[in-house]
């Protein structure tokens, strides 16, 4: 068994292996190890291996989706062997090959691999959450990439310069992603195959192949980047599938310049589908999702993380938010009508993929009836938009599968079928007639047994059933004797310690027509289900469609419904570069207020050709960083094509955002705090253009002043002068005001804070003009920071300002540093005389005249005249 678990270790390409023995799966060596800590189960150990006990833990088969999906989530890929025939058939194989059958070994092969990317199971998916596998290479100096969620079969490639490759990554948020072995530019996450899938010729081979075309030209115009990471998409699949593909839809060729590009600093700043900490709690999806389905949840991520360019595709999205948002009845009605409907899209992948059940083609009956149903119910409401009239045709046509299957099904099938029943009676008639013959036979043992009781004269004789045995007769020891004649009719089979078992001919008989007509029947329901199958499998591309018609639907739903709770405005969408805001709020920051019990202060932006760069200051905490991020927020819900948190707003088209808001190191790759600043302000300043929104927070804070400064500075310049983009620079350098007077296109502004009996009172409010001060200390007093250190700060800010009014800069201000350090020594020690002369008084003898004249002493000696 070691050599061929070996063998099947060595086709297991790195992955756990899951090896099947009876009802558990068996993992052995270091795959033990390493499973036993992730799934927390006993580690114990079988037989010896060169003279070491060999390490073992099992997972049950009939629970192993559980552990798989924990394996995964810890980053492992899993390889599942499988017994491919029966001990019977072990046995007679060995008698064929003159081995004897006590050695008979029960065949095995990997029939799956399990990785990240590649999960169709429904346990081991998130419902709200798509489960995309990505490929890429490069060809000729351009990247292809290849994405398919293998759930729905949705399939995109794209070309883009190598270098917009990790962007290109982060939109599509893969869940894997493979790549040629030994290629330099690959992410650091990857899965690596080798270099001959990827060839442009094979890929589109493949993809001819999968759809049964003869040429690609009627699904798009695709370019050999695509098809060499087409090529590498579908090696993969067919490598950890053995053979057997997932639902594949026609590839849809993205072209560029259609969605609105984002960086993938610029997607962790904004927290468009994923909070800073992890998981969607926090984040913008998590604000406003209310979509009925996890299709639609799904659709909403994506249309999130790709928000659309073309003004005439936005104003059909809002069109149907403002149908549904002006209508509650309508809205409440299909929002209902949605949320019972199941996961078609997902259920007709398990089917396509191998992977399906007598319960997925139930979900696929009531999907498409129900989506029936919302189509008619849709059809009858007045003053449909455009998008929904191209969606309606989708919803309908599935009539005669569905019909089928409401005769075929019974009206829950059950998710395994090895048991049967799921079959609906009337469906067939031979079916039922098999039903009916086992269910005679059972009701015919039942009289067999009360006719034994009679005839022997024995109450307590019984009739039973077990999985070794079959049917037999039982009977109490001491009644076993009256039995054993051999013209009893009863044939000896098991003495027990306090039972004896019998058979008969005419019990076996009964058993026999039992077991024959259960397995016929069984046999009967499998071939059904096959039929079934394939019917589902003819139709996957309108199914697909029906379900992407349903998701859509919901989103749109899902947007009024925010809508109408928070109050959102329709936003106006124009070609200008213009972004104009009326009373913009943060959803995020606005929710977590509102569970509070505390309300959001609201702030205008306007953004004009002559007015494009808003420079703000104002106290950390004051409200800065969140008005930078909700106005680039409602940019992107805007071209989502979602309403907005405000009152109002004007948004012209932007072709990027970039926003540089907080940094965190990157050690591994060798960056510093700074480093990953200055990296992702020189994105902003090579690729920003007049279309592009762009976001600054603090640039140059991680470095000294003056360097900090002389960088800020420049920055804003090229962005005002060369990039000429829309922007909102946030900044704590008050230095910076100056730049008003060259930059005719630069406005100030800043949040309002007041001091008010010594504490800091932040008003959260955008106002124009620059910031009076900074108040960091205010906030330090606010965040605990000890007073003597607050008191300490206090003193170097007086001297260090007193300098630079005196010379007149900041430079100044800081004067010649050896000489600020012997200032600050000399009061200092000042000060430490100034302790040493009050610890030395003996304040009860002084005599008032005494005292005065102490004071007046201390006063000169803190550098204080006297009067």
């Amino acid at each position: 068994m070691m050599a061929q678990y070996l063998a099947l270790k060595r086709q297991a390409e790195g992955c756990l292996l899951f090896y099947r023995m009876g009802d558990f799966f068996e993992l052995f060596f270091d795959d033990a190890k390493v499973a036993a800590q992730v799934l927390d189960i006993a580690l114990t150990s079988r037989g010896e291996h060169e003279g070491e006990p060999i390490p073992m833990c099992g997972v049950p088969v009939h629970s192993a989706e559980g552990y798989l999906a924990r394996l995964i989530k810890a980053g492992q890929r899993v390889a599942i062997a499988e017994q491919t025939e029966t001990p019977d058939e072990a046995k007679a194989r060995a008698k064929r090959e003159g081995t004897p059958s006590s050695k008979a070994l029960v065949a095995r092969d990997i029939v799956r691999f399990v990785t990240a990317g590649t999960l169709t199971e429904e346990a081991l998916l998130e419902p709200r959450r798509a489960n995309v596998l990505a490929a890429a290479c490069e060809l000729r100096g351009t990247c292809g990439l290849a994405a398919v969620d293998i759930s729905t079969g949705r399939m995109t490639l794209e070309e883009c310069a190598p270098a917009d490759l990790p962007a290109a990554l982060a939109r599509v948020s893969p869940s894997e992603v493979v790549v040629p072995e030994g290629w330099e530019c690959a992410p650091e996450e990857r899965t690596e195959r080798p270099r001959a899938d990827f060839a442009s010729d094979a890929g589109a081979d493949r993809l001819c192949a999968v759809h049964g075309v003869a040429t690609l030209d009627g699904f798009g115009q695709f370019t050999r980047a695509m098809l060499g990471a087409a090529g590498g998409l579908l090696a993969y699949l067919d490598h950890v599938g053995r053979g057997t593909l997932p639902l594949l839809l026609p590839p849809v060729a993205v072209e560029s310049g259609r969605t609105l590009a984002m960086d993938a600093a610029t997607r962790a700043s904004l927290e468009i589908v994923e909070a800073s900490r992890g998981g969607r709690a926090g984040s913008l999806i998590d604000a406003i999702d209310r979509c009925s389905t996890g299709a639609g949840a799904r659709q909403l991520a994506e249309d999130l993380s790709a928000p659309l360019t073309d003004r005439g595709a936005i104003e059909a999205r809002l069109a149907l938010v403002a149908r549904f948002h002006g209508d509650p009845l309508l809205r409440a009605d299909v929002r209902a009508a949605l949320r019972a409907l199941p996961d078609i899209g997902r259920a007709i992948g398990r089917v396509v993929a191998g992977r399906g059940s007598p319960r997925d083609l139930g979900q696929l009956r009531d999907g498409l009836d129900g989506a029936r149903r919302l189509r008619d119910h849709l059809k009858g409401q007045p003053d449909r938009p455009t998008l929904l009239e191209e969606l309606l045709p989708d919803l309908g046509g599935h009539g005669a599968l569905t019909d089928l299957y409401a005769r075929a099904l019974v009206p829950a099938p059950p998710t395994e079928r090895s048991q049967g029943g799921y079959i609906a009676q009337g469906y067939d008639a031979a079916l039922d007639d098999l039903r009916a013959t086992s269910g005679n036979a059972r009701r015919a043992i039942a009289a067999l047994e009360a006719k034994y009781r009679t005839d022997t004269g024995i109450t307590a004789l019984k009739i039973r059933h077990n999985g070794v045995l079959g049917y037999f007769i039982e009977v109490p020891a001491r009644h076993a004797d009256a039995l054993m004649g051999e013209d009893s009719g009863f044939t000896h089979r098991q003495t027990m310690a306090g039972a004896v078992r019998f058979n008969s001919l005419v019990l076996h008989e009964e058993a026999s027509r039992i077991a024959e007509a259960g397995s016929h029947a069984l046999a009967a329901e499998e071939a059904h289900f096959e039929d079934l199958v394939e019917r589902a499998v003819a139709a996957r591309e309108a199914i697909a469609r029906t379900a992407a018609a349903l998701a859509r639907i919901d989103v749109a739903a899902s947007h009024a419904e925010r809508a109408s709770e928070g109050d959102w405005a329709r936003p106006a969408i124009v070609e200008e570069p213009v972004l104009r805001i009326e009373a913009g709020r943060h959803p995020v920051v606005e929710a977590a207020l509102a569970a509070g019990g505390e309300r959001f202060v609201a702030n205008d932006c306007t953004l004009v050709p002559d007015d494009r760069l808003w420079l703000i200051g104002g106290p950390n905490m004051g409200g800065k960083s969140t008005f930078l991020r909700q106005s680039a927020l409602i940019l992107l819900l805007a071209q989502s094509g979602a309403f907005v948190p405000a009152a109002a707003a004007t948004c012209g088209l932007a072709d990027r955002i970039f926003s540089r808001v907080g940094a965190s190191d990157q050690l591994a790759r060798g960056r510093s705090t700074f480093m990953v600043e200055m990296v992702e302000t020189a994105a902003i300043l090579s690729q920003a253009t007049e279309s592009s929104f762009v976001i600054l927070d603090e640039v140059g804070r991680g470095t000294s002043t003056y360097d900090g400064l002389a960088l800020a500075w420049a920055v804003a310049e090229a962005v005002h002068s060369t990039n000429r983009s829309r922007c909102l620079f946030a900044t704590h350098y008050h230095e910076l005001s100056r730049l008003a007077e060259s930059c005719e296109a630069l406005s100030l502004h800043h949040v309002r804070a007041r001091e008010w009996k010594g504490d800091l009172v932040l008003l959260h409010e955008l106002a124009e003009g620059p910031a009076d001060r900074s108040y960091g200390l205010a906030v330090a007093r606010l965040a605990g920071v000890p007073p003597h250190v607050v008191a300490r700060a206090k003193a170097v800010l007086d001297r260090l300002e007193k300098g630079r009014a005196e010379t007149g800069g900041l430079a100044a201000g800081l004067g010649d540093l050896p000489l600020f350090a012997a200032a600050v020594q000399a009061e200092e020690e000042a000060c430490d005389t100034l302790r040493e002369t009050l610890r030395e008084l003996d304040v009860d003898a002084l005599t008032p005249r005494e005292a005065l004249d102490l004071l007046y002493s201390l006063k000169r000696e803190a550098g204080e005249s006297a009067p």
